[in-house]
């Protein structure tokens, strides 16, 4: 039949079982809709012709959708009640029908790098094909092919979000970076998302991160340091480094505005305001009466578990009496005018 071009009743093409895009746009193929009802459908879709058994005897023509799934389900939307298309005799085998697919959408750039993906993956899992053999059917590179693959390695939250735009698809360089390191991968993922942190940024942050770690000695960085930087991190809302050394250690805190700066220093304010009147109650401090904070000289001095509450008060109670006899004396309720 070659490339002839047949009108084919709608309802009886049927979809691709081997098409590697999942996700469609609502709203892009009602705007599709909207223009194949007004012009119609401008370029044919391909099929492959199916005679499939019917149970009172004898056969029916079905017709397998091979590219052109959007214009399918557009014309539907609006009833279009037959629709263009080109039969393809040579496009039975299974392969054929998900290479074209995907060789279709990656020419339309209609594919979300998860599908692409993933279509790959079909082509080297279910078909054998190695990435050379797929990068020269679809017309790209094998690092190309390769590194589509890697992309499946990341969790399923991450490819999600890939699929429906929230990352791009350069943010899974700096993302897969860390594909050993899943805590930190995460923690990245959602800096990337709440916080609008550019490509390059993440390949920064990563970087550091890679780093870090490895000059980290794990010996020293035992399992209390890295519960004590979660709780520290959380909260904060941003990342947090602790170095633990033999003699002391820093604690490192991300930020990546003046803005969250301000918001870090804040939240460390009202800690400290809180902790500091928190003292005031538990110790009683009332009129007459002070906290006595002691710095310590020495740094082997054990650190005192209860701050101490000293009174400036040191009269004795002979003196205390006569002293509010005299008070009482000198009353303006004693004196009339």
């Amino acid at each position: 039949m070659g490339d002839s071009i047949f009108w084919i009743e709608t309802e009886k093409i049927k979809p691709n079982p081997y098409q590697p895009r999942r996700e469609f746009d609502e709203a892009a193929l009602r705007t599709l809709a909207e223009s194949i009802r007004m012009y119609g459908v401008l370029q044919p879709l391909v099929v492959t012709r199916k005679e499939v058994p019917k149970e009172e005897g004898g056969f029916a023509v079905e017709y397998e959708l091979i590219s052109g799934e959007r214009r399918l389900r557009a014309a539907k939307l609006v009833g279009v009640p037959t629709l263009p298309a080109i039969i393809r005799t040579d496009a039975d085998d299974a392969r054929l029908k998900l290479e074209l697919a995907i060789i279709e959408n990656i020419q339309r750039e209609d594919l979300n790098p998860v599908d692409r993906a993933r279509g790959f993956e079909r082509l080297a899992k279910e078909f054998g094909l190695k990435h050379t053999e797929i990068a020269a059917r679809i017309g790209r590179s094998r690092e190309y092919v390769s590194n589509s693959l890697r992309i499946l390695t990341l969790p399923e939250e991450i490819l999600s979000a890939l699929s429906e735009g929230k990352i791009s698809e350069g943010h899974t360089r700096p993302l897969l970076m860390l594909d050993t390191r899943k805590e930190e991968q995460e923690v990245l993922f959602k800096e990337i998302i709440h916080k609008r942190v550019t490509v390059r940024e993440a390949e920064l942050m990563a970087r550091r991160i890679a780093v870090d770690r490895a000059r980290r000695p794990e010996k020293i960085f035992d399992q209390e340091i890295a519960e004590m930087e979660e709780k520290i991190s959380q909260a904060l809302g941003t990342r947090v480094h602790v170095e633990q050394r033999k003699d002391g250690g820093k604690i490192m805190i991300d930020f990546f505005s003046e803005e969250d700066l301000h918001s870090i220093l804040n939240m460390m304010t009202k800690a400290k305001t809180a902790s500091e009147e928190a003292v005031r109650v538990e110790g009683g401090i009332g009129s007459g009466e002070s906290v006595v904070l002691a710095k310590r000289t020495n740094e082997s001095e054990p650190i005192p578990t209860e701050t101490p509450v000293v009174s400036l008060d040191d009269r004795t109670p002979v003196e205390k009496k006569a002293d509010d006899e005299s008070d009482d004396l000198y009353s303006l309720k004693n004196f009339s005018l």
